[in-house]
């Protein structure tokens, strides 16, 4: 006899409590095998698949796309032990005490191969006719949040920059027409039905209405981004510095390096260099306080968080043990997270753990800035955009390329004597690259 079993919204880890539902990967009456993706959703820090660690039949769905669930709120029930949950042919039968994994891909196993979409099938009795399928539990209503509107069905949207656009627009995914694959909406979809929109007729104005503006939600990685600064400001005295730096030869050298044939170097892998180096000689700036013991902790290796600018917010991916790094890794571990961060691919485990963060602010065409600390850490060094400026330079007057450092830090855990030796540092490197080679 089939046992219903009820999958729920498993903890993501790194204290997500809530995820929005991006796409359903199984429909009512699929055949779901143990640990197979069932849905898409997508939390504060990333894009993830949610496998289920039952093998049957999809008997409900639990939230339309687009509805936000917290953890612990039921996703699907499988029917587990009946005819009709049997493996698809050359698939494993599945156990019905589910595989015991929370997530794939999150500590527990290699992530699940995509199995293909299988409806269950009724099974023929004596080679005749299909004999009668065992009865199915009645499917549980899928609920609907409070603040989403009614909607008639999963909506065939799979990217979520198309779901955005629209929903920033105020389109109805649900009264437009897909042009892709199986009725796939696309963007062109979206930007169609905006053009339309923008050549009809504006209805005439109420001379009583008094528009509130616009109000957008804080929740998502804008939401998390809240939540943290908003924490950073409440718990961290910090202070900030700042210096001016001759970046000419630092340009020099990186071009050199990039003439000798050998894979190119970015220039935020030299600062990542160069801060390693620097936390190396100052690490009381490595650090976090840790409020409930009172202490300062010193931590032994560099983590170096990044700032990245995505379609979906700012983002701080980590590159790990960055000290241990030579600056070609550097290069292609910065550009490998930088393409997973605008894809909306890292994973919590890559957005967590940072030790000291390096924000380039320079690539928008500003010159300085006052950040505020990525809690828990200590502190940030920033970096402004590189232009040709007048400068004396050995005794005469010059035209370089010049940069401002700035470096907010918490000042529980060090003195300005301490941040400002380690800014000096750094302009040093900067002015003078010679100058890291006595130090790796």
């Amino acid at each position: 006899m089939a046992q219903v079993l009820e999958f729920k919204l498993p903890d993501l880890g790194e204290g997500l409590t809530e995820a929005e539902i991006v796409r359903w990967l199984v429909a009512v009456g699929d055949v779901v095998a143990v640990d197979q993706p069932v849905v898409e959703v997508e939390t504060a820090k990333a894009m993830v698949e949610v496998p289920c660690p039952y093998g049957g039949v999809v008997t409900a769905r639990y939230g339309e796309e687009g509805t936000e669930l917290p953890v612990g709120a039921p996703l699907i029930t499988v029917a587990v032990g009946s005819p009709d949950s049997a493996a698809p042919a050359g698939e494993p039968a599945a156990e019905a005490e589910g595989s015991g994994n929370v997530l794939v891909g999150y500590g527990t196993q290699a992530p699940a191969r995509r199995r293909r979409r299988v409806r269950a099938q009724l099974t023929v009795a004596n080679g005749t006719a299909p004999a009668a399928p065992a009865p199915a539990p009645a499917p549980v209503p899928e609920p609907v949040a409070p603040k989403a509107p009614a909607r008639s069905g999963p909506v065939p949207v799979i990217s979520p920059l198309v779901r955005k656009l629209a929903r920033d627009n105020g389109v109805d995914l649900h009264t437009l027409r897909g042009t892709g694959p199986d009725g796939l909406i696309l963007r062109a979809d979206v930007e169609a039905a905006l053009r339309v929109e923008a050549t009809a007729p504006a209805p005439a104005p109420t001379p009583t209405a008094h528009p509130e503006g616009t109000r957008i939600p804080l929740k998502g990685v804008r939401g998390a981004v809240a939540e943290k600064l908003s924490r950073s400001r409440r718990e961290i005295p910090d202070a900030t510095c700042w210096v001016d730096a001759d970046a000419t030869e630092l340009l020099r050298a990186r071009a050199a390096m990039n003439a000798a044939g050998a894979p190119k170097i970015s220039l935020v892998a030299l600062l990542a260099r160069i801060c390693a180096a620097a936390l190396a000689r100052f690490p009381e700036l490595n650090a976090y306080v840790d409020t409930e013991a009172h202490e300062v902790v010193q931590l032994p290796g560099v983590h170096l968080g990044f700032a990245a600018q995505t379609e979906r917010g700012l983002v701080v991916p980590v590159v790990r043990d960055a000290d241990k790094r030579d600056t070609e890794s550097l290069t292609a571990e910065f550009a490998r997270l930088t393409e997973a961060a605008r894809a909306g691919r890292l994973t919590p485990g890559e957005l967590t753990g940072g030790t000291f963060t390096l924000n380039n602010y320079g690539v928008f065409g500003v010159d300085g800035s006052t950040p505020i600390i990525n809690h828990p850490e200590a502190a940030m060094l920033g970096v402004g955009r590189i232009v040709p400026k007048p400068w004396v330079h050995e005794g005469e007057l010059a035209v370089r390329q010049v940069v401002q450092l700035s470096l907010t830090f918490d000042h529980r855990v060090c003195d300005g004597g301490t941040a400002g030796g380690f800014l000096r540092y750094v302009a040093d490197c900067v002015e003078q690259p010679a100058v890291l080679l006595r130090t790796v």
